[in-house]
């Protein structure tokens, strides 16, 4: 019997103790980085376009009132849409669940026939597959869990989905809306507190519209992009919220 090593099934391939890494690189915290984006994403803009409409009307403690009412108000609002949100995903994916492993357990032959299907998305022969196939039938736990994730397309949520994505969403959803209104604690004239929040929400508008497009593995250009795309949703929010308000304080008493 011959000594010598096994040479690699092609020519320019390098065995596997020698091959060059590559690490894959994806987000493990897709849920949360959607939940913390919806929430600062919503936190910068809807309170900072109240108080700058409140702003108008020169009352600074009306300014802070209004602005921590919708603050607390819209924080416990994200946080519960978000649980109820991630609930009903969970029971959803239950649902489906059971129907699937019945499907499995009393219609074998039609399931067996949806996997070939699944499979000729790909371009892949019926030969190719079935011993696939087979090899599934054998285990009616990962059938369905097959199922689960190539026909309904259909990920398993986390037990704690639910109050993760709960707190994520509305701790983030304050953080974003304290910004614009910290000027207003702490500079007694209306119209200097204004345009610092201005100032500093424009600012962390432009970091934010770029971090989150970054985090989502965006080009650079696509980044900055997403920078100023989120300025001027916040800036034209901000800015309609001041011409309501405007407009209605402008209104005579009797008339409204």
């Amino acid at each position: 019997m011959s000594s010598q090593p096994l040479l690699p099934k092609y020519p320019n391939q390098l065995p596997a103790s020698e091959a060059p890494q590559h690490p894959e690189k994806h987000s493990g915290n897709s849920e949360v980085i959607r939940d913390t984006i919806i929430g600062f994403a919503d936190g910068l803009t809807v309170p900072f376009a109240l108080t700058a409409g409140l702003s108008s009307i020169g009352s600074t403690r009306l300014v802070i009132l209004g602005g921590l009412a919708e603050l607390f108000s819209g924080a416990i609002s994200m946080g519960l849409g978000a649980y109820l949100a991630a609930v009903t995903e969970s029971k959803t994916y239950e649902v489906e669940e059971a129907r699937e492993r019945h499907e499995v357990t009393h219609m074998p032959n039609a399931e067996e026939e949806e996997i070939y299907e699944i499979f000729e998305e790909y371009n892949l022969s019926r030969e190719t597959v079935k011993p696939v196939v087979e090899a599934l039938k054998t285990d009616h736990d990962m059938w369905v869990k097959f199922m689960m994730d190539f026909e309904l397309k259909l990920e398993k949520p986390a037990l704690n989905r639910a109050w993760i994505s709960a707190l994520v969403m509305g701790i983030s959803y304050f953080l974003g809306g304290l910004v614009p209104m910290l000027p207003y604690f702490f500079l007694s004239k209306i119209k200097d507190a204004l345009f610092t929040s201005i100032a500093i929400t424009v600012v962390v508008l432009l970091i934010f519209g770029y971090v989150k497009a970054s985090a989502t593995g965006c080009t650079r250009k696509t980044c900055l992009s997403s920078a100023v795309q989120t300025l001027v949703v916040g800036a034209l929010a901000a800015a309609t919220s001041y011409a309501i308000v405007r407009g209605v304080d402008s209104l005579k008493p009797g008339s409204y």
